[in-house]
């Protein structure tokens, strides 16, 4: 690669990483060229973006973002394939899904909205985070349910009234 061409690259990672709120970052060398088909068709399936990258254009994209990767930069070694998605427990999902098949892919570490978080024992916690619009609506569901109670006693409670002042009427 000329030095056009890095500075190019290192330009468009930069983008990439200004736009996203969640990004994986992946090992998945060893994989087979099937395998490795089955994997980019789920991360499509899944909204989900996997690109391979060199591991020095990344770090000085990173370095050049706006954003606060901490740690992620030293991470960099090996081989490195980026996800990046739109929910936070996306690609955390699909490689918890995809290992039922192979041993791969083997993360490396995550950014996710403004926390960075670092190897493969994280998988677990990052399935379970969720995402902006699930926290919204168990916080509608749980402002909802205070009113339904008092709504539904309201209505139960003039039933039981009419029932009872019917009942003393006929007596």
């Amino acid at each position: 690669m000329t030095r056009e061409e890095k500075a190019l690259a290192i330009e468009q990672l930069k983008e990439k990483l200004a736009s996203s709120t969640t990004i994986y970052l992946t090992d998945i060398s060893g994989l087979d060229a099937a395998t490795t088909a089955d994997l980019r068709g789920a991360c499509f399936k899944a909204n989900i973006s996997l690109t391979v990258v060199k591991n020095t254009l990344l770090a000085k994209a990173m370095e050049a973002s706006d954003k606060d990767f901490g740690e992620l930069t030293t991470i960099l070694k090996g081989e490195t394939s980026m996800m990046i998605a739109e929910t936070g427990n996306g690609p955390a999902k699909l490689i918890k899904n995809f290992r039922k098949k192979s041993k791969k892919p083997v993360l490396k570490g995550a950014y996710v909205e403004e926390s960075v978080y670092i190897g493969d024992d994280l998988l677990e916690t990052l399935v379970s985070i969720k995402s902006k619009e699930e926290l919204i609506g168990e916080i509608i569901t749980l402002l909802q349910s205070p009113a339904k109670n008092v709504i539904s006693g309201l209505k139960s409670g003039g039933g039981k009234l009419a029932g009872i002042i019917q009942t003393l009427s006929e007596r």
